[in-house]
């Protein structure tokens, strides 16, 4: 039976800050790091979403966390298909960018290439450190099911081969019951972990909350909030949502049989409103005594 880490999406969120979680004395970012690695042993870095993160960084996030305590990074949005600024491109890319297509997804192999390569050796120094434990590709809700979205993904495994990457899929019919057996089965072909997700069921865009293991090593669910505002409203009204007792004990039953079939579970708030995400983390962890500090 594998083991379960709860934390949450992002610990230096402005809402989180100024909601008051971090005491007085711990809100630097040294501290705010070393505050929440006592307190939960994962947590989702998404500033590397939008600019390329850098080995100092990493360096840094080794050197303040304790040995055990792991780093979900999010992908550069370059390279899971989302539309992406020039400025956060290094200096140096920006010309290739510009003359590129409109698609990102059409973006430049080459141009991909290096991002990746430049993406990766900033995380060198977390990996080497044993701090980090996947990478999230979170991709866009237009990435549908299809032959031309396949190959995108081959190239994007090709891209990342030896890396531990866990794939979210915003578009819902990756998981609908009729195409839920080919995305295992791509996935687990490419070696890639399919992440769970908890949102709201009411919703044409709404992703079912199923649960694959499509690699062994470690299972990913992320908690989005019930929001309707899912998809239209702004970042707050997407992810408002405080997590009753009830809604998080939904998932107790399929969080323990992910259990039974990865080594590692991580369980991830994503609710990013005030301190929303962090008291779920913590009901959570109370509803499953085996996780782990």
């Amino acid at each position: 039976m594998g083991g379960i880490a709860v934390g949450v999406c992002g610990w230096t969120d402005p809402a989180l800050v100024r909601s008051g979680w971090y005491p007085a004395g711990s809100r630097g970012a040294e501290g705010r790091l070393r505050y929440y690695a006592e307190r939960f042993p994962v947590v989702e870095a998404d500033a590397t979403y939008y600019a390329l993160p850098s080995a100092r960084n990493s360096e840094l996030w080794a050197a303040r966390t304790p040995a055990g305590f792991r780093f979900d990074v999010k992908a550069f949005s370059l390279l899971t298909g989302h539309p992406t600024r020039a400025a956060a491109l290094p200096a140096d890319l920006r010309p290739a960018f510009a003359r590129g297509p409109r698609n990102p997804r059409d973006a430049d192999p080459a141009l991909l290439d290096e991002v990746w390569a430049r993406f990766s050796g900033a995380l060198a120094p977390l990996r080497n450190a044993g701090r980090l434990g996947t990478l999230l590709f979170q991709f866009p809700p237009w990435l549908a099911p299809g032959a031309r979205a396949e190959e995108f993904l081959e190239r994007c495994a090709e891209r990342t081969d030896g890396w531990p990457v866990a794939v979210e899929f915003r578009h819902p019919d990756w998981w609908r019951r009729e195409a839920a057996d080919r995305t295992t089965a791509l996935l687990s072909g490419l070696g890639m972990a399919a992440v769970a997700v908890d949102m709201t069921q009411t919703l044409p865009a709404s992703v079912p909350p199923v649960t694959p293991v499509t690699s062994p090593g470690t299972a990913v669910v992320r908690f989005h909030g019930r929001s309707e505002a899912w998809g239209t409203g702004s970042k707050e009204d997407r992810y408002r949502h405080a997590y009753t007792t009830a809604e998080l004990t939904e998932w107790i039953p399929r969080i323990r049989s992910l259990t039974h079939r990865a080594d590692t579970v991580h369980v991830l708030f994503n609710n990013c409103c005030g301190d929303a995400a962090v008291r779920a983390a913590e009901t959570m962890r109370g509803l499953l005594p085996e996780t782990g500090r």
